[in-house]
């Protein structure tokens, strides 16, 4: 095996360019491994992490990009190299043409902007601050995609932006939606008339599909970053987007999706809502809300959105548990296997708000009796010198086969996210390390079952019927949400829960 790492000196890239450009070169002949990362001290401690610094990676500053591959042999080594500088040069030579004259500060390109009223920032995490405090200082709001961001540089940002009536969403804001127009990840939805608060990115494009399926639209979706309920940061910018998402006459009810507030912090949450004056629904996963709460609390994302929309519908609404108890028993019965019975689930996520959900319900489920794993791929351990599992499916198609070798694990739980800035195909890596997985399984006289749901709409450029029909040509159980694809992982597991969750659903 060799390695070998070249420096370019003060060439920044974006963090969504590396790892495009990781994904890229890691197809070429010969590479095992790819990284492409700005020699930032956090990145260096991710390099030295996953065993993949060099005495020549450790020489870089935190505005050189490093480029490091390993690879077969030195000759494929050193060619992976050349390609990735060229693909390099050729963006920024391409993106010149395109752009004419490339604006090198936050003045300049308002220049030649002057209408623009937000900066979307994706620069190393000690960077973060400087640049977003600038953008903030000039009265325009702030999308920050950068994460590594301190907890007391986000207090300070979200301080300023409340003083001045701003937005700072994020850090490690992945999706957003401001006057219909998505931002960073999203799905192809309409401009409509609901509004959505949430932490980060796949739990508002988890609502924002079911809400097109259903026919309605975003107003706005605030992302306002995984740690803003916490008790540090005290709900800053969710009490501020949800104050702007009343206060804006074409946000006819609103959705606040998020992990459970710190106690400290739910009751202000609960006094704000209490005010808003339109129909609220919130999904904060393992949260109790006071008998008294002017919201309607429920406990998964399809819950959010189907219940948002029959408030505006004015027609009563009840959570269950499958939209379809009928088909779920038909599935079941054919699916039926003594062998699955107490084998452990493990869910493979790409969305960390969707592995949230999965946790809590399989959690609630199958307690301590029946084992079960959900992993989020997107977390910084499994993508260390790696892209988002969004952009590149390489890190979940390698533990599907590393599970497929494992007696103990009879379902895998996936989910698949469609929408701009994924994968252009992402069904086809799943369908295709789906496929090996059960053929392995079923060679050594076992049982493997996939669950799936698919968090998407009819617009994004994957195609959703399309991305369907290719994880049903392989066996993969498709359920219409990821909640229902837990529950039902949860029956093939233990089928007597069959008596309250398809009752429920009757």
């Amino acid at each position: 095996m060799s390695r070998r790492t070249v420096i370019l000196t003060s060439f920044y890239q974006d963090s969504v360019v590396l790892m495009r450009l990781a994904a890229e070169v890691r197809l070429r002949p010969g590479i095992r491994e790819a990284v492409a990362f700005m020699g930032t001290p956090a990145n260096h401690d991710l390099l030295a992490e996953a065993g993949l610094a060099t005495p020549e990676s450790r020489q870089a500053r935190p505005e050189d990009l490093i480029l490091t591959v390993e690879a077969e042999t030195a000759s494929e080594a050193d060619a992976a190299l050349a390609a990735a500088r060229q693909l390099l040069l050729e963006r920024r030579q391409s993106a010149e043409r395109a752009a004419g004259v490339r604006p090198r500060t936050l003045d300049s390109a308002r220049k030649l902007l002057p209408g623009a009223n937000l900066v979307a920032i994706s620069v190393p995490g000690p960077y973060a601050r400087f640049e977003a405090m600038r953008a903030l200082k000039r009265g325009l709001h702030v999308f920050l995609f950068s994460d590594n961001v301190s907890l007391q540089d986000e207090i300070e940002l979200k301080q300023v932006a409340r003083r001045r009536r701003l937005l700072c969403m994020g850090p490690d804001c992945g999706t957003a939606y401001l006057n219909g127009t998505g931002i960073g990840f999203y799905n192809v939805v309409t401009r409509g008339r609901i509004g959505c608060v949430a932490a980060a990115g796949t739990g508002l494009q988890a609502v924002a599909s079911r809400l097109a399926a259903h026919g309605e639209g975003i107003s706005h979706g605030i992302g306002v970053g995984g740690r803003d309920l916490t008790a540090e940061v005290g709900g800053l910018m969710t009490l501020f987007a949800l104050e702007a998402l009343a206060s804006d006459p074409g946000t006819e009810a609103i959705v606040v999706i998020s992990k459970p507030p710190h106690p400290t912090v739910l009751p202000r949450l609960e006094a704000v809502l209490a005010k808003l004056g339109k129909p609220v629904v919130a999904c904060l996963f393992g949260a109790t809300a006071r008998a008294e709460s002017a919201a309607l609390w429920v406990g998964s994302l399809d819950a959010a959105a189907d219940a948002v929309v029959a408030r505006l519908a004015a027609r009563p609404w009840s959570a269950r548990p499958f939209g379809a108890p009928q088909g779920i028993r038909q599935r079941l019965d054919r699916i039926a296997d003594h062998r699955l019975r107490g084998l452990q689930v493990l869910g493979l996520y790409t969305g960390g708000t969707l592995a949230h959900e999965t946790h809590v319900i399989l959690d609630g489920l199958l307690g301590p009796t029946v084992p079960h794993r959900v992993l989020d791929l997107g977390d910084d351990r499994y993508t260390v010198g790696r892209p988002h599992p969004m952009i590149d499916p390489q890190t979940r198609s390698e533990l599907i086969a590393k599970a497929a070798a494992s007696p103990e694990v009879g379902i895998l739980l996936v989910d698949l996210v469609l929408g701009k800035g994924s994968h252009p195909n992402p069904a086809l890596p799943l369908a295709a390390a789906v496929r090996e997985a059960q053929s392995r399984a079923k060679i050594e006289g076992r049982r493997l079952v996939t669950v799936a749901s698919v968090v998407g709409t009819s617009g994004d450029p994957q195609g959703l019927a399309a991305q369907e029909a290719q994880l049903r040509a392989v066996g993969i159980q498709l359920l219409p949400s990821n909640a229902e694809a837990a529950r039902f992982a949860a029956l093939l597991v233990k089928p007597e829960l069959s008596t309250v969750l398809l009752e429920e659903s009757s």
